[in-house]
């Protein structure tokens, strides 16, 4: 067959690929109570999925052309020097900090033992890198307007022994990104900013996952765009850029792009370790790493929903800012609010219940459900009372009392681009209606 004759029938492919992609991705009309309302979810479109095909009719399904691209439009998007693309957020994580444990990185590689200052209220993927790494987790509270870290006792909990901060936006919400850079600098501490939840969100106009040594992002379907599985590390500088590749490639010292050789000139030059002189770099490890690569077809979905990033940041703002005016004029419901020179893009609308309304959230939770209104806890809610943490290693600045109480009277309910006004006002009536029935 002809390259013509090829050409031809992929366009073909594509051409049809998109038009059945138009007829799956339509809407069926909401009926209230019948009609799911979710939590989150995927936003496709018919590009999404010709990206997907196309990428699979190259026939090359390890990183290539679409990781390629879709690296650099994360790194340009995010404003950072390089984003590197693995198989979750999750991963993503535990590749940012692992890489900070490098020797190649001298006397401020993070060392077993060292301590490093986190939060209990989150996604455990947060914390697991630092306990997989045999650092220390110094616990601290958080504040309850925001649900991120409260920076004051953050401030008071950095010892001598403490090496790095670690933390997430929750829910979307940045965390005082002033207040903690200041921290860092003041102490010299390695900044890992876990922005899976956050794509897209700002402080002070600049982008989450710009702030840190190490950033992170998710891409599962949840969160605010997707590649299926799949996450990002965001760095600044290029020896930390090695580093964090390393870990994700096998822990292997050698940099070459796949189906590159020799990237370094001296292949067989080398003499790392205990090995003998020349052998081969492509097989020279310096890290006891993983294998947390992605797939070419889901960077060719990610290189395909990023085009719509800035829609679906403001469909997200849209949605809170709407849920939140209603809701806060429930009474016993309070809505977290967006840290002071931040404009979040929100993974979830965050409600807490007044305890004095003596409302049960179980109860609330089981109600919503019966609706067909998707609903989230807090994540792990308080990490330390978690069967899997009960007995790890750690220190505790304070207490967690408002950490316990988001445990015991948070949730949160759904503002991904998908859904509508219809959704968002039966969330609302269905708050209403359960209050008005407890006698709220």
């Amino acid at each position: 067959m002809s390259g013509n004759s090829i050409d031809s029938l992929k366009s073909q492919i594509l051409e049809l690929t998109e038009k059945f992609a138009e007829h799956a991705l339509q809407k069926e009309k909401f009926e209230p109570g019948k009609s799911a309302v979710p939590v989150s979810g995927k936003s496709l479109f018919p590009s999404d999925y010709s990206s997907v095909v196309e990428s699979v009719l190259d026939g090359w399904f390890t990183a290539g052309r679409f990781t390629s691209s879709f690296e650099r439009k994360l790194a340009d998007y995010v404003g950072v020097r390089k984003a590197l693309f693995v198989n979750s957020g999750s991963s993503a994580n535990l590749c940012a900090l692992s890489a900070l444990t490098s020797p190649k990185l001298g006397k401020r590689a993070l060392q077993p033992g060292d301590e490093v200052a986190a939060v209990a209220m989150g996604f455990p993927t947060t914390v697991n890198p630092i306990i997989q790494n045999r650092l220390k987790p110094v616990f601290v509270d958080i504040d309850l307007t925001t649900m991120d870290v409260n920076t004051d006792l953050l401030a008071e909990a950095i010892t001598p022994k403490t090496k790095a901060i670690m933390l997430a936006h929750t829910l979307g919400n940045p965390f005082d990104v002033d207040a903690i850079r200041a921290i860092c600098d003041k102490h010299n501490l390695w900044l890992v900013e876990d922005s899976c939840d956050a794509l897209g969100s700002t402080y002070k106009g600049s982008k989450t996952g710009s702030f840190g040594d190490t950033a992170t992002v998710s891409f599962y379907p949840a969160h605010h765009i997707t590649t299926g599985e799949g996450g990002a590390v965001f760095v600044k500088s290029p020896l930390v850029a090695k580093q964090v590749e390393s870990f994700r490639d096998w822990g292997r010292d050698c940099y070459c792009e796949t189906g590159c050789d020799n990237t370094c000139k001296k292949r067989f030059e080398w003499q790392l370790g205990d090995l003998p002189r020349g052998y081969d770099h492509k097989y020279i490890y310096s890290h006891i790493g993983y294998n947390l690569k992605a797939s070419e077809m889901q960077a060719a979905l990610g290189n395909s929903q990023i085009e719509h990033i800035d829609d679906f940041t403001q469909a997200r703002i849209h949605n809170f800012n709407y849920l939140s005016a209603k809701i806060e004029k429930i009474p016993g419901f309070t809505v977290a609010k967006a840290t002071p020179g931040s404009v979040p893009s929100w993974f979830g609308c965050p409600i807490t219940i007044d305890q004095q309304t003596g409302l049960d959230r179980t109860e609330l939770l089981t109600f919503l459900a019966s609706r067909n209104i998707g609903t989230r806890l807090m994540f792990a809610g308080n990490i330390l009372r978690q069967p899997a943490y009960l007995g790890i290693e750690h220190r505790l600045h304070g207490n967690l009392k408002n950490t316990d109480y988001v445990m015991h009277q948070s949730f949160w309910v759904g503002v991904h681009p998908s859904l509508s006004q219809e959704m968002l006002d039966y969330i609302v009536i269905s708050l209403q209606e359960f209050a008005e029935s407890k006698g709220i």
